[in-house]
C-alpha cells in the first residue's frame, strides 16, 4: 500500500526540465517497508496470543470445572440452577441420568436437566435463605 502511495506521490510531483508529471524511473524502496509487513503479522500475532490468555483459556477452565461438577452430583445436594432456582436433589431421573429431581419446597419437586446445575448452594447462601 505504501509502495503505490509512494509511486502515485512522485508522479504528480512536477518534474523539473519539462514542467509535466512524470513517473520516476525506479521507484525508491519505501523505508522499512519489510520491517513495517512483519511487525504488523507479529502485533496480529501478539494480540491472538493476548486474546487466548485473557478470554478463551480462562473460559475453558471454567467449563471444566463446571462439568467435573455436574459427573460429581448426588442425592442430598443443595444446587442453584442456571434460571436462578435453588433446591435439594431428591432423585436421579432417566437411564443415562440426565435429569435431576429438585425439591424446591415441603412438597414441590421439579425436574430439570443436568446441565442446568449453576452450582452448589455454598453456606452463605443457604443462611441468607432462612
Amino acid at each position: 500500500m505504501y509502495g503505490i502511495l509512494h509511486i502515485l506521490t512522485s508522479w504528480l510531483q512536477p518534474d523539473a526540465s519539462s514542467g509535466l508529471a512524470a513517473p520516476s524511473a525506479t521507484p525508491a524502496k519505501a523505508p522499512g517497508m519489510l520491517d513495517g509487513g512483519l511487525a504488523n503479522i507479529g502485533l496480529m500475532v501478539l494480540m491472538m496470543v493476548v486474546f487466548y490468555l485473557v478470554l478463551i483459556r480462562p473460559q475453558q477452565k471454567k467449563q471444566k470445572e463446571l462439568d467435573a461438577l455436574l459427573k460429581q452430583l448426588k442425592k442430598g445436594q443443595k444446587v442453584r440452577t442456571s434460571g436462578g432456582i435453588r433446591g435439594e436433589i431428591v432423585d436421579f431421573k432417566s437411564e443415562v441420568g440426565d435429569e435431576v429431581v429438585l425439591m424446591i419446597s415441603d412438597r414441590v419437586k421439579i425436574n430439570i436437566l443436568r446441565s442446568h446445575v449453576a452450582g452448589l448452594v455454598e453456606q452463605g447462601e443457604q443462611e441468607q435463605k432462612t
